[in-house]
């Protein structure tokens, strides 16, 4: 993944993902929790395997009905982003649900004529059989919040190149920054691979990055509920001060 912490200030806004799952329409409820549920499911579902050492199956139940209150408007009206972060909020609230459940002794299934919210586990639970046990849940989740917030920003990146006919650049990007290849191409193999000039490689990787991390800066705006949440996250997943008015 490419570095993103270079100097400079971004706007800020208060457009969010929080505030339409906080709406009275339910439409609109739902594909905020749907947005949610993609930059959380991984971390919550690893944090009670990890947590409580729950079979996949109880944990993908339990994760479910997790995002299916969440649409039910059971534990976001309660969120202030003043008195802390989302992602620690998402992570007390899993955890107090939990110990609910386990004081109560009730079964980890959804109740009849619940919301449904399609979620995958297989790729979480695949992912999961590499964490280290050294790595503690909560930590786990912080990191996992990041890696997924990231993928998402790769695949809004996708997609802005694909509309503006710049696949080029994104493959350029994803063969020299994303891939896993040691030692990484040079620059002169790049451009012989793709039939471009060594200073084309330059300036669509350029693009790409810049790309990127606006892609990083939108999506995390969109997953924090103030200004001063967003600040505070992107400090903590870029290493970046943002400053200015509102946008």
């Amino acid at each position: 993944m490419p570095s993103l912490s270079q100097p400079g200030s971004f706007p800020l806004t208060r457009h969010s993902v929080i505030q339409a799952a906080q709406s009275a329409d339910p439409a609109i409820r739902t594909r905020a929790i749907e947005a949610i549920a993609a930059a959380y499911l991984k971390p919550v579902y690893k944090y009670v395997r990890m947590k409580w050492s729950i079979p996949p199956e109880d944990a993908a139940d339990f994760t479910q009905e997790f995002f299916t209150r969440l649409l039910e408007k059971e534990f976001l009206d309660s969120f202030d982003p003043r008195k802390g972060r989302l992602r620690t909020f998402l992570r007390t609230c899993a955890h107090r649900l939990f110990m609910n459940h386990q004081r109560d002794a009730s079964r980890l299934k959804r109740g009849a004529g619940s919301p449904h919210l399609s979620l995958d586990f297989k790729e979480a639970e695949q992912e999961l059989a590499t964490i280290s046990n050294a790595q503690s849940p909560e930590d786990r989740f912080n990191k996992d919040w990041a890696r997924t917030l990231l993928t998402i920003a790769v695949q809004r990146l996708r997609g802005t190149c694909e509309s503006a006919g710049k696949m080029i650049h994104f493959e350029l990007f994803e063969r020299y920054d994303l891939a896993d290849a040691d030692p990484k191409p040079s620059y002169a193999q790049l451009a012989t691979e793709f039939g471009l000039a060594a200073t084309d490689v330059t300036n669509y990787l350029a693009f790409a990055r810049r790309e990127f991390r606006a892609c990083v800066l939108d999506q995390l705006r969109e997953m924090t509920a103030s200004d001063e949440e967003f600040r505070r996250e992107a400090q903590a997943l870029l290493g970046l001060e943002t400053t200015g008015a509102a946008q």
